[in-house]
């Protein structure tokens, strides 16, 4: 019972540790972020947005997503987020626009939630079986004829994005926002959802030409803006860059973030992951083997019963 107890105890252990240090963000010393001098991106400026939806429709089309159960012009669906529930990306869904009441705002803001296609992304880092790439123009895509289907990504993502597709149990397979790398980005074009904005809340260009572009609409505006560009920095990077009217932290956006790319933060985890996949088959394999071995001689014991008495 001791020897059980103490196994069981390690394992969790072991478990726990891991986890912990996936999730505790750490500053990294030293470590350079890649840089993608093609990498182009967004620039979402959260003043601007009108929760019209349209980025939602026009992603819908493009990806060949399905209908959703609400119509996209339904504004019912921003009261999830008043009830407590926050609209998250899922496999029918690669982008939603959700709204927040902020304090002393007259009006509401809305915040488009997407994947963020990090510099140095997460997911990417995380997977063993190498089901990502970043590509040159700053898409972070990703192939399913590799994917085991782990999920460890989903554990790994600071924003949260990545999602299951849990309605195939055997075809595993993560769905996110592309970039809409295969039908655009990679032709030099703006993804949907920026090309569908009717108020030019989403601006498309080189990432380092945003980035210039928000310092002067701060510098500009300093009563409109918040003195700072979320995702410039944040987990290292991101190809999304966000502007805003009020504190980040009052619209939804993890401000506890490392500016450091969380691939710092993972090292410990993905050390594991190698012993994990080593040593799990064979705690099953021998399960396997003792369950056996009883089933064996609980059935030579009614066989034989006379030589069980003796």
């Amino acid at each position: 019972m001791g020897e059980k107890t103490t196994r069981r105890t390690m394992l969790k252990s072991g478990v726990a540790a891991a986890i912990a240090a996936l999730l505790s963000p750490r500053q990294s010393s030293g470590h350079q972020v890649k840089e993608y001098p093609d990498s182009m991106g967004v620039l979402v400026d959260l003043g601007r947005c009108v929760g019209c939806r349209s980025c939602e429709a026009a992603c819908n089309a493009e990806q060949g997503l399905p209908e959703p159960e609400k119509p996209f012009n339904d504004m019912t669906v921003f009261e999830e987020l008043e009830h407590g529930r926050q609209r998250r990306t899922d496999e029918t869904r690669y982008t939603v626009v959700n709204r927040y009441e902020a304090p002393g705002r007259e009006h509401p803001l809305f915040r488009k939630v997407q994947c963020n296609h990090c510099q140095e992304p997460a997911c990417l880092t995380s997977c063993f079986v190498n089901a990502y790439t970043k590509t040159p123009e700053g898409a972070v895509i990703y192939n399913q004829d590799v994917c085991v289907g782990c999920r460890t990504c989903m554990i790994a993502c600071p924003f949260y994005i990545p999602a299951f597709k849990y309605s195939s149990a055997f075809s595993p397979r993560i769905q996110k926002c592309v970039f809409c790398y295969d039908t655009r980005l990679k032709y030099g074009k703006p993804p949907a959802c920026v090309e569908a904005c009717p108020q030019e809340a989403l601006v498309f260009g080189r990432r380092q030409d945003l980035i210039k572009v928000g310092r002067r609409r701060i510098e500009e505006h300093p009563d409109r803006y918040v003195d700072h560009i979320y995702g410039e920095y944040e987990a290292g990077g991101t190809s999304w860059l966000y502007l805003s009217p009020v504190p980040f932290a009052q619209i939804g956006f993890n401000t506890e973030l490392p500016h450091a790319p969380i691939l710092d933060s993972v090292k410990n985890f993905l050390g594991i992951v190698p012993m994990v996949l080593t040593i799990w088959p064979a705690l099953f394999a021998g399960f396997h083997l003792l369950a056996t071995r009883k089933e064996t001689a609980a059935g030579e014991a009614v066989d034989h019963p006379e030589e069980e008495k003796r």
